[in-house]
């Protein structure tokens, strides 16, 4: 039997155990039941209702390819606070196609080349970039100069400068920058978080996260991650951030350290300008370690907190859906369910920057987080070209050699 159906079975035997007193209960409760129908309160069923659509703070979604259509636009559909009124594609054919479907108005459909004429729709408070990485700089600064606040897709850029370009505009526009971490808002992640803050793992001095995809340039969403002018780097930059983001959100700290070795197969024509596998060491000023990988070839997103109360897996960790977590110790393995699937980190970020923006709140993943994820990414690639290790500062920049 596998590991994963072990699991499974433990925690089920441990949700058994408990059965037998919960009857006993039911049946003592069920003598004093009424006959008639009395409107029984279900607290574990109850959500927040939607915002009346008026109330709601308008969206404008500059992309509309497969992330877009199969998640972005369908979480804004759910979510409670926000909704789409715009759409900006460079193809006019496609972005009424997706405009019918959502009801967004033709008159709010936007070319690259026309966006500076959304600061004339006060129905759009928030643009959501969504495009390969090399153009979000460029659309972010153009929805920020038309007065809008701006969501961007991870990475947030190319390079450090280009993400400190971005900070700067948001602040002489005025208006708030939000990088898209969904998985700060993923069910599973949120409640490793909350363990390993509470002390439910004990010390946690390593970790490890590793995060492989296929990569399959055929596809139209793929064919641009295998340009490094396009994307800025292979798996590290696609998929890898993830591993780099979660440990320092889990951790609460940056790494004071890193090294770090990259390999391209030489046979394989997807890797011409990327890398395929990254591996790397992370050294942070608490003492703790993390090993983190990304790869091109496989296809798993893990995570790995290990304590020494409890080992914390998230298998899949960072997955669009079925992110799973599983606390082991030495007597036993449980998965801890969640009330609320991993589609709530889509509507989670989305209604999150829809508050932020109606009450002035505060950004949980502000584009100074990006900037200091981009600066982190160009220190690994920094040490795995010149093989040594790299000191940082805390803002990630790298110390002088």
């Amino acid at each position: 039997m596998s590991d994963v159906s072990n699991t499974r079975r433990l925690f089920l035997a441990g949700s058994m155990a408990g059965l037998g007193s919960a009857l006993t209960s039911d049946r003592a409760a069920a003598q004093t039941i009424s006959s008639s129908p009395v409107g029984r309160p279900e607290p574990q069923l109850e959500r927040e209702p939607p915002l009346a659509r008026d109330r709601q703070v308008g969206w404008a979604v500059v992309g509309l390819g497969h992330y877009a259509q199969a998640y972005v636009l369908p979480a804004l559909a759910r979510a409670q606070r926000s909704k789409t009124v715009a759409l900006v594609s460079g193809n006019l054919d496609k972005a009424k196609g997706v405009a019918a479907r959502y009801s967004v108005n033709d008159r709010s459909i936007y070319g690259y080349d026309t966006m500076g004429r959304l600061t004339d729709n006060g129905a759009v408070d928030i643009v959501y970039i969504v495009t390969p990485n090399s153009s979000q700089a460029e659309l972010t600064v153009k929805a920020l100069e038309a007065g809008k606040h701006v969501i961007c897709e991870k990475p947030m850029a190319t390079s450090a400068a280009e993400c400190q370009r971005m900070i700067d505009a948001a602040k002489a526009a005025d208006r708030k920058l939000m990088i898209a971490y969904r998985a700060h808002w993923e069910p599973n992640n949120v409640r490793v978080k909350e363990m390993l803050d509470a002390g439910k793992l004990g010390e946690v001095w390593f970790a490890s996260a590793d995060h492989h995809r296929p990569l399959n340039p055929e596809r139209p969403r793929d064919e641009w991650r295998a340009k490094k002018a396009v994307a800025g780097g292979g798996s590290l930059v696609d998929i890898g951030i993830y591993s780099l983001n979660g440990l320092q959100w889990f951790f609460g700290e940056s790494p004071s350290a890193v090294s770090a070795t990259m390999f391209s197969p030489p046979s394989d024509p997807r890797f011409a300008e990327i890398e395929n596998v990254f591996s790397a060491e992370l050294v942070f000023p608490s003492g703790r370690r993390a090993t983190i990988s990304s790869g091109y070839t496989a296809d798993k997103k893990r995570i790995d907190l290990w304590g020494d109360k409890a080992v914390a897996t998230l298998d899949p960790a960072t997955a669009y859906q079925g992110n799973r977590l599983v606390v082991t110790n030495a007597k036993k393995s449980e998965e801890v369910l969640s009330e609320e699937t991993s589609a709530a980190q889509f509507t989670g970020q989305i209604d999150h920057f829809s508050q932020v923006i109606a009450e002035n709140g505060t950004v949980l993943t502000p584009g100074e987080m990006g900037l200091r994820d981009v600066r982190l990414i160009e220190a690994l690639y920094r040490a795995a070209r010149e093989r040594r290790w790299v000191d940082l500062n805390p803002d990630m920049t790298m110390r002088s050699s």
